[in-house]
């Protein structure tokens, strides 16, 4: 039994708990019925937990205990989802400050401390904190690590003039866990209504059942959902919903912020709605809401710093529907692809493949608002390009509201115009909706994207450190090349683009791209790929003199 949780202890943990969530998930979702009925507590506590065990996967060999531990909190805190996995990503971020640093006291004392500070921490980020909830559940398993005479989950106890052990504290605090889980139906009225125990609770006690796991060395087959026998027989396993008042958006996004800004921001987005959590800090920070104004709780973090990963969820469709008025209404008919556009020879690229295109703000992001009108106004069925990562999030937000206006929405994952380009290639208005959408989509899967940017500081980059003026190469977001030459950095990021496969490369030159480097790129092609068709285009994108794109 271990008595520190080092690298190889946090990945195992981190995956583990994933696959437990996983397969507890749909259980988990059939208990959700607070904040709001929605039935995705699972599925948020799991993809939360997936994105903090991918972090720790993508990790170098060699890495130390405490950048695992930084890189699985803040890979919870990017992915995290919902009011629940957002809460149980501050309890990572509380587990992880503790147990990663490098002078952290071994055995039962440091879990007690990480479980005393995540509870800390997970309280201050909700708004109004209740109980019933992952809140007291956490409390629970806090105090019983704190006490070294706590049952451990197998009938006996410490000494009390001996330190616990990790694996004591553990256990007890897993074990102090599923008592309190059984509590919480008592403690909430729409939990005693219906029958059941709170569903973050318990994606919390599956959590601490495998980090006991892990201390422990004692496995299970399974990690079974506690509390199932809570619920109303009669149900036959479905709950029915509670009819506590919802508000009509659920609204997520994360923040690039000064932490000084986020305390007035609290402020503004408690008065627009309520389930309020904001967690995060040293400048990035996980926001969730439920409001009936979705725009007004975007354009709050945008007054405090820069959103982005917007996601808008509906909570009760058609009840917040259609414009101001009240009613439903959809500005146009007919089949439309809405492209964003970064300049006008891109734009020009759009609309002659019969895209409408939106073009990109001065601040790089088109509004939701502006968004919204061009959905509306572009037909009843309609598939969006964003064409940008920061354009992506704001997209889907646009969309949902579209929906509610009685628009057939889809958003395709194009994170670059190549990709855009790649859809558009395929996109036929004659086809069903669907059936279009999916062949644009595996057109754009199938195109990996590059791009050249211009470093603007000294920096440390996946491929080294740059300096300011660098000229970079970066592949699906990653800095591969660090090089002086625009050309000689385009022939490489091409180069090493076409070794995974390809037949078909395309270039959009940008309104800095040198002279002759169109030329320069097809004539190595002829040399060293012959097989590979090479199209160029002039995009006239200011920042990024070359886009890449490989089908």
């Amino acid at each position: 039994m271990r008595e520190v949780l080092d690298v190889a202890e946090v990945r195992q943990w981190s995956r583990l708990a994933a696959d437990a969530l996983g397969r507890a998930r749909e259980e988990i979702d059939r208990l959700n019925v607070f904040p709001v009925p929605d039935g995705d507590t699972g599925t948020n506590l799991y993809l939360t937990m997936l994105a903090a065990a991918e972090a720790v996967d993508e990790l170098p060999a060699g890495t130390g205990a405490e950048a695992a531990w930084r890189a699985f909190a803040h890979g919870a805190l990017l992915g995290a989802r919902g009011n629940s996995g957002v809460i149980l990503s501050q309890i990572l971020h509380g587990l992880a400050h503790v147990l990663g640093r490098p002078d952290s006291t071994p055995g039962g004392r440091a879990l007690e401390e990480a479980l005393g500070h995540a509870t800390e921490l997970a309280r201050t980020a909700v708004a109004h904190p209740v109980d019933g909830t992952i809140l007291s559940v956490l409390a629970a398993a806090s105090g019983a690590a704190e006490a070294p005479t706590a049952p451990d989950g197998r009938g006996h106890g410490v000494p009390d003039d001996a330190a616990p052990t990790l694996a004591d504290a553990v256990r007890a605090a897993a074990a102090a866990a599923r008592s309190a889980l059984m509590r919480t139906t008592g403690q909430l009225d729409v939990l005693a209504r219906n029958g059941v125990v709170d569903a973050g609770a318990a994606g919390l006690c599956v959590v601490l059942d495998t980090l006991a796991a892990v201390v422990t060395e004692e496995f299970s087959d399974t990690y079974e959902v506690p509390g199932r026998s809570a619920m109303d027989p009669a149900q036959g396993g479905e709950v029915p919903a509670g009819r506590q008042e919802v508000h009509g958006y659920e609204v997520m996004y994360l923040l690039d912020a000064a932490d000084v800004t986020v305390p007035r921001l609290r402020e503004v987005l408690d008065t627009l709605g309520d389930s309020l959590v904001v967690v995060g800090g040293e400048g990035l920070w996980n926001i969730h809401v439920h409001a009936d104004d979705a725009g007004a709780a975007i354009e709050a973090g945008l007054a405090a710093g820069r959103p982005h990963r917007i996601r808008v969820t509906c909570l009760h469709a058609g009840e917040h529907a259609g414009s101001s008025s009240g009613g439903r209404r959809t500005a146009a008919t007919g089949r439309a692809v809405v492209a964003v556009a970064a300049a006008e020879g891109l734009a020009a690229l759009f609309e002659g493949s019969g895209a409408r295109v939106l073009r990109l703000g001065t601040d790089g992001v088109p509004s939701v608002s502006t968004l919204i009108e061009a959905i509306v106004a572009a037909g009843d069925e309609v598939a969006v390009l964003p064409n940008e990562p920061e354009v992506l999030d704001i997209a889907e937000a646009a969309a949902e509201r579209a929906r509610d206006s009685g628009v057939r929405v889809a958003v395709l994952p194009t994170k670059a115009s190549v990709q855009g380009l790649a859809a558009m290639a395929v996109h036929d208005p004659r086809r069903r909706f669907n059936d279009d959408v999916i062949s644009m989509t595996r057109a754009l899967g199938a195109t990996r994207f590059g791009h050249l940017e211009t470093a603007a500081q000294e920096a440390v980059t996946m491929a080294g450190i740059c300096q300011r003026g660098d000229v970079l190469g970066l592949i699906e977001g990653d800095v591969c090349v660090i090089g002086a030459d625009l050309t000689e950095v385009t022939q490489e990021v091409l180069g090493r683009m076409l070794a995974g496969g390809g037949e078909l490369a395309t270039l959009v030159t940008g309104a800095t791209a040198p002279p002759g480097l169109a030329e320069a790129v097809q004539s190595g092609l002829r040399a060293s790929r012959p097989d590979v068709e090479l199209v160029v285009y002039e995009g006239g994108q200011e920042q990024r003199p070359v886009l890449i794109g490989v089908e």
